[in-house]
C-alpha cells in the first residue's frame, strides 16, 4: 500500500508539472491537496512517508482522530477542512486545521469568529461559491459572492485568502474555474482551490494554486463509519 500510495502521488505530481508548463506556469505555483476522507491513519501516513504534507479531510471528527497525532512526527503537515462545515463542529476545527475552505454563508462567519476568540487562534479561510447554483452543494451562491468576499474580509482581513469552488459534475469545469479566478481577482485574493482528479489539468490553466484530488492518490474510498 505505502508503494502503491508513494506511486500515486509521483503520477499526479508529473501531471501537475505538465499542466504548469502547458499553461506557462512553474510547478511552485500549484499546491497538491491529498484527499484522505474516509482512508485510514496508515494511509496518510504512508503519504507523508512519499513528502506530501498537505491533507484535506471533510469530516472535523474524522480529521480530529488522525492528525494531531500524526503532527508529532510531521510537525510541517498541514491540514485543510475541505467539507460542508456545521456551526457545531467550528470551534474543533479552529483547534486542528490550518485552513477551512468551506466558508459559504453568514451564520458560519459569524461562528468562525466566536470560536476562533475561544480557541485562541483562527485558521486561514476560503471561500467557497457555488458556482453552478446548485442547491444540494454548499457554498455562497454566485449573485452574493461579491457581497459575502467584502463582508469577511472586513471581518477577518488578511485571514480571507482566496476562494474555492466544485463545479458541477456534468458541465464544462472551465466557464466555472473562470468566473472564480475572476472573481477572486476583483478582490486581489492569491488562492484559487479549484480542480479535482479529472479536472486539475483545466484548473491549472485558469490560475488554480491549490488542487485536491483523493481518489487517483489513495485508491476507492472506504464506506464510511457511522
Amino acid at each position: 500500500m505505502s508503494d502503491l500510495i508513494a506511486q500515486n502521488l509521483a503520477a499526479i505530481r508529473h501531471r501537475i508539472a505538465q499542466a504548469c508548463e502547458k499553461a506557462g506556469r512553474t510547478e511552485a505555483d500549484v499546491s497538491l491537496v491529498a484527499v484522505s476522507k474516509f482512508h485510514p491513519i496508515e494511509s496518510v501516513e504512508a503519504a507523508l512517508k512519499a513528502g506530501q504534507r498537505l491533507f484535506g479531510e471533510n469530516r472535523v471528527q474524522e480529521a480530529a482522530s488522525k492528525f494531531p497525532q500524526l503532527r508529532e512526527y510531521f510537525p510541517d503537515l498541514r491540514l485543510h477542512i475541505i467539507g460542508g462545515l456545521q456551526t457545531n463542529k467550528v470551534f474543533e476545527a479552529c483547534q486542528i486545521a490550518d485552513v477551512i475552505e468551506s466558508l459559504d454563508r453568514p451564520s458560519l462567519s459569524d461562528a468562525i469568529e466566536k470560536a476562533a476568540q475561544k480557541a485562541g487562534r483562527l485558521p486561514d479561510l476560503l471561500i467557497q461559491v457555488n458556482t453552478g447554483d446548485e442547491p444540494q452543494k454548499s457554498g455562497i451562491p454566485r449573485n452574493e459572492a461579491d457581497a459575502f468576499i467584502e463582508a469577511c474580509l472586513e471581518k477577518f482581513g488578511s485571514k480571507i485568502r482566496g476562494l474555492m469552488c466544485i463545479p458541477p459534475q456534468d458541465k464544462d469545469p472551465a466557464p466555472h474555474f473562470h468566473f472564480l479566478r475572476r472573481t477572486a481577482e476583483r478582490h486581489g485574493l492569491p488562492v484559487l482551490s479549484m480542480g479535482m482528479s479529472a479536472d486539475f489539468e483545466t484548473a491549472i490553466a485558469e490560475n488554480a494554486t491549490l488542487v485536491r484530488v483523493g481518489t487517483a492518490i489513495f485508491g476507492s474510498r472506504p464506506v464510511p463509519q457511522s
